[in-house]
């Protein structure tokens, strides 16, 4: 069902349609180098911009680990950005915050995903050693 959706997402923003915080993160694949596209949101907390990871064993995550750099695509515009990993001190903030300013849904999905134990954002912020989140740095 994710794959059909992700297919769905890129497939629009590849025809210029630029929805809500969803962008196309697009990395080298760490074992073949080959690129990998994923719709992925990012999210403006506190005058930066995070990926935070949705999905336990998520391939971008480990893909975007290996690589640091990246490209962003939002609409026809593209460009390349570092993904800084923060620390799990550092995650718990973001987390809070993200859930704090974020529909409901939000941190349901970390519940139902298995990430974290509550939907709270400070249920969501203790799982922080769970959930990669990553700081957005434009080239």
């Amino acid at each position: 069902m994710v794959n059909t959706g992700n297919k769905i997402v890129v497939g629009l923003q590849r025809l210029g349609v630029a929805f809500g915080p969803m962008q196309l993160l697009t990395v080298p694949g760490r074992r073949t180098g080959v690129p990998r596209t994923f719709p992925i949101a990012v999210n403006p907390i506190d005058g930066h911009h995070y990926i935070v990871q949705a999905y336990p064993k998520a391939a971008w995550v480990a893909n975007v680990r290996a690589a640091g750099e990246v490209t962003l695509t939002r609409g026809r515009r593209s460009s390349a950005a570092r993904l800084t990993e923060l620390p799990v001190a550092q995650r718990r903030q973001v987390l809070r915050r993200l859930v704090e300013t974020s529909p409901a849904s939000v941190g349901k999905r970390f519940v139902t995903t298995g990430l974290a134990e509550g939907a709270t954002p400070d249920a969501v912020a203790a799982a922080a050693d769970r959930i990669a989140v990553f700081r957005v740095e434009r080239s």
